[in-house]
């Protein structure tokens, strides 16, 4: 009888650690011998894949174990708001970044071996959007330091060391030459996908914190970095990438061949409402994803003044649509062209998917030539070619040059910084190339993050961040040699904060020689924390443990090219409550117990056994009694999470 496709995929699932056939397990060298082993258990503390595939460094594997149920919340406090507190002790943004952010942890995620990654990005919406519901607020316990910060840009960057800053007690300044604050999230990122009362609050819970700001204010014109310096006694350069690369080609110059920063900038300020008949768009990542799907939405007006209501009028700030309410709206035709086939571009795959669907016809594989100019000196189509690489040259291939007919052409293929007044940061690349604490070189009181240094994602942005938080505040109290970051520079599990926490404080070490103990109050038993420098692969794990369960996927708002038109609602929905818990159960805690109690059922001596529950506390479920441990190892081949290693006396 054949096998139905579900049955297969089930079957390929299924996780065994010996194969039919293997010939070269010796039970005897393993097993029988191991009652003379020099090796007994220790309780091995590592990092997960998904935090150190995290550029904000969120504590994700302790924030998953928060909403299932296996680390609890402190006495009086919802696990809900222990799970934001948890997470947003690196990143201030979960609402945004859980709706935005194209998850490397997922892709990191250990859970992938056995069926599908864990829907870390779901539960880090559904955590945002409760504390944005419940109104939850940020509070500081330090002391006022007395010192200030000026922090350049009101991005992610910016906020996010502001926030960082002001936690350690320290004022802070944003200086931003836009009228709001937010930056990318707020002017290169359209609404539909970041609701903009989502990106209020999130943004004024770190404004409640005491952060001033001074908008409306360029750094370098309306104030001098000299006048920062005097005034402040650290600054922060978080300047942002938002000026866009023109196409490098003949004809670009053309008034309507705009970038895509440009392009954003209008649409989100509200000034942008139409858009030519035909749209070319130059990318391959996500920005061009958005200017596509963008130009889809607004349309085409057809009733136009075409000296006064050209896009690219509005693009370029000299006048504002005002007609549009009133005109009659097609749809645009939209192409995005990408030097990447579609199966290699950088933007995310969903997103891709999302564009067809929108009716955005995706060009992959050619590269464009030229800008085509009408008489009137504006583009009326761009030329492109299909070509090869040779020796890192592009070569065009003879005969596959084609024009693609277009009203208006958005370059997204990078992104600049703006260094007007601030020239003397440029490494000449249009960037800034900090030390490896995100502090200029030869200027200990200045610090840098963000797309200032390369651009990438909004949660490299709250990374960069977050160490350089940490340098300013070292360097305030008097540092000006930073210790070494660890290899792994994420925020993590804490067991002595844990211990702490839940009226268990260990005791001060007597400094006394003994065998070892699992009751002396000054130590927890052979417990070793190797989680900033050690991440756990699957391979260390026993994946046998985990049967095949589907992850819960959140509905996204399917649009084709008619629903699209005119359509500026979110299309991304939260998960349930019920289906976060289960989703957070799919998490294997790769290097944290999660009381699974497999040791304990297996141990054949009962050498392992749980922990009083008076003093049980995550991370210090199970321990070892060492006079009956005969260093069999069985604990640690049964461990899920691999925090049961064989160690001792090695």
């Amino acid at each position: 009888m054949s096998s139905t496709p579900e049955q297969a995929k089930n079957k390929a699932l299924t996780f065994r650690k010996f194969k039919d056939g293997d010939s070269n397990v010796h039970w005897n060298e393993w097993i029988f011998d191991a009652d003379h082993s020099h090796k007994c258990p220790e309780y091995v503390l590592s990092s997960p894949p998904c935090q150190a595939s995290c550029p904000a460094g969120e504590d994700i594997r302790g924030y998953l174990n928060i909403v299932r149920g296996i680390e609890k919340p402190p006495v009086g406090m919802t696990w809900q708001e222990y799970a934001f507190r948890r997470l947003t002790e690196a990143n201030p943004f979960p609402s945004v970044m859980g709706r935005v952010c194209p998850a490397p942890c997922e892709s990191g995620c250990n859970r992938n071996e056995v069926e599908d990654h864990v829907g870390i990005n779901s539960v880090e919406h559904f955590i945002g959007d409760w504390a944005i519901q419940n109104n939850l607020k940020y509070a500081s316990t330090a002391q006022p330091s007395g010192k200030k910060v000026a922090i350049i840009g009101g991005g992610p960057a910016g906020l996010a060391a502001a926030y960082q800053l002001a936690l350690k007690g320290h004022a802070c300044t944003i200086f931003d030459e836009h009228e709001l604050l937010g930056g990318m999230m707020r002017y290169g990122i359209p609404g539909f996908r970041t609701p903009r009362e989502v990106l209020d609050g999130e943004i004024q819970r770190i404004l409640d914190l005491g952060v001033e700001t001074r908008m409306k204010t360029r750094v370098g014109s309306d104030v001098s970095f000299e006048e920062l310096e005097k005034n402040y006694d650290a600054i922060f350069m978080s300047m942002g990438a938002q000026s866009g690369r023109p196409l490098p080609v003949a004809g670009a110059e053309a008034p309507n061949c705009v970038t895509a920063m440009a392009f954003l900038r209008a649409f989100n300020d509200g000034r942008l409402k139409h858009v030519g008949k035909k749209v070319v768009v130059i990318g391959g990542g996500d920005t061009s994803i958005d200017v596509a799907t963008v130009a889809r939405r607004l349309g085409n007006i057809t009733n136009i003044n075409p000296d006064k209501q050209r896009p690219e009028h509005v693009i370029a700030g000299q006048i504002a649509h005002d007609v549009a309410d009133i005109s009659a709206r097609q749809g645009a035709e939209v192409v995005l062209v990408s030097r990447a086939t579609m199966d290699k571009m950088n933007a995310n795959k969903h997103e891709i998917e999302h564009a067809l669907q929108e009716g955005i016809e995706i060009i992959g594989g050619v590269t464009p030539v030229a800008v085509v100019l009408g008489p009137d000196g504006r583009a009326t189509a761009l030329r492109v070619a299909e070509f090869e690489m040779v020796k890192g040259e592009t070569v065009l291939k003879p005969g596959t040059e084609r024009d693609l007919p277009a009203d208006l052409v958005v370059s997204a293929i990078g992104q600049a910084v703006d260094f007007t007044g601030l020239e003397a940061f440029n490494n000449n690349k249009g960037l800034i190339k900090p030390d490896g604490h995100y502090r200029f070189p030869g200027k200990p009181h200045i610090f840098v993050g963000g797309d200032v240094i390369r651009p990438h994602l909004l949660t490299t942005a709250i990374g960069h961040a977050s160490i350089a938080a940490d340098g300013i505040d070292a360097f305030l109290g008097g540092h000006t040699e930073l210790d070494k970051r660890p290899k792994v520079d994420a925020h993590r599990f804490d067991l002595l904060r844990k211990l702490v926490e839940s009226g268990h404080p260990v005791e001060e070490y007597n400094h006394k020689q003994s065998w070892g103990t699992n009751s002396a109050k000054y130590a927890v038993h052979n417990y070793e924390d190797r989680s900033a420098k050690y991440v756990i692969p699957a391979d260390e794990l026993f994946l046998g443990h985990f049967p095949f369960v589907e992850r819960h996927q959140r509905e996204t708002m399917a649009l084709n090219a008619e629903q699209a038109l005119g359509n500026f609602e979110e299309r991304l929905h939260a998960l349930s409550e019920k289906q976060v818990i289960d989703e957070a159960k799919r998490c294997m805690s790769c290097g944290l117990c999660f009381e699974c109690d497999n040791c304990v059922v297996y141990c054949p001596q009962t050498a392992v056994f749980r922990v009083k529950k008076s003093e049980v506390t995550t991370g210090r479920y199970v321990d070892t009694d060492y006079t009956k441990c005969i260093g069999c190892h069985i604990c640690a081949d049964v461990c899920p999470t691999g925090y049961i290693q064989m160690g001792m006396g090695e």
